[in-house]
């Protein structure tokens, strides 16, 4: 009786999106268009925070946000109102973004005239952390509702991130919090990651972001 053959066949779509996703980061890179993705669970203020983000920043270079979502296009709208460039990306019911959809939305928004391109990418915590957009750094935020334990239920996440976002901190005293375990918990899983406390309703944190952003683009072009 033959042997059966195994294919790896979810290797193989990582290895070829990380191949895909290099390319991006190069032409990112020489254009000087420096990109972010951002990952949350729904509801975490992933577009709030962008929103006081734009406000500082918009001003200062040229922005472009790429709203995914599996349908509405609820959060591109509401960043065209801020006064930047916005697009929606519908996903079919995909879960995450890889770097040839990354790509396809850079084209739509004419990222080759941007400074600062931000992917929203699909809430959720598991998917879009496996795969890599081509983005110049990850950044996932964590609001205070959500709990101080998702470093642990979600490794992957936090050891792909360069930045963690705790936000929500305005509402820390109606939730049972522990700040300092929830960083522990991070630099657990990532001693690098830099993390920011953040109110993208107060304010509270906004300036500290966009110091961290304004760095991050200079270093970038340097």
């Amino acid at each position: 009786m033959d042997s059966v053959r195994v294919i790896e066949i979810k290797k193989s779509i990582f290895e070829d999106n990380d191949l895909e996703a290099r390319k991006l980061r190069n032409k990112l890179k020489n254009r000087k268009t420096f990109l972010i993705n951002l990952m949350s669970s729904p509801g975490s203020g992933k577009t709030t925070t962008l929103k006081a983000v734009c406000r500082k920043l918009k001003d200062e270079m040229k922005i472009g946000i790429m709203e995914a979502d599996i349908d509405s296009t609820v959060d591109a709208e509401a960043m065209a109102k801020e006064g930047v460039r916005s697009i929606q990306l519908h996903t079919g019911g995909m879960c995450h973004l890889d770097a040839g959809m990354t790509e396809q939305g850079l084209v739509e928004i004419k990222d080759e005239e941007l400074d600062f391109v931000v992917l929203e990418n699909v809430g959720n915590l598991v998917c879009p952390a496996e795969f890599d957009t081509g983005a110049a750094k990850n950044v996932s935020i964590l609001s205070v509702p959500e709990g101080d334990d998702k470093p642990l239920k979600y490794p992957l996440m936090y050891q792909v991130a360069d930045l963690l976002i705790i936000n929500k901190i305005d509402t820390a005293s109606f939730f049972d919090f522990d700040f300092e375990a929830c960083e522990k918990a991070a630099k657990m899983r990532n001693p690098d990651i830099k993390i920011i406390k953040i109110s993208a309703k107060t304010g509270e944190g906004i300036d500290e972001l966009c110091d961290w952003i304004r760095n991050e683009v200079k270093a970038w072009n340097a």
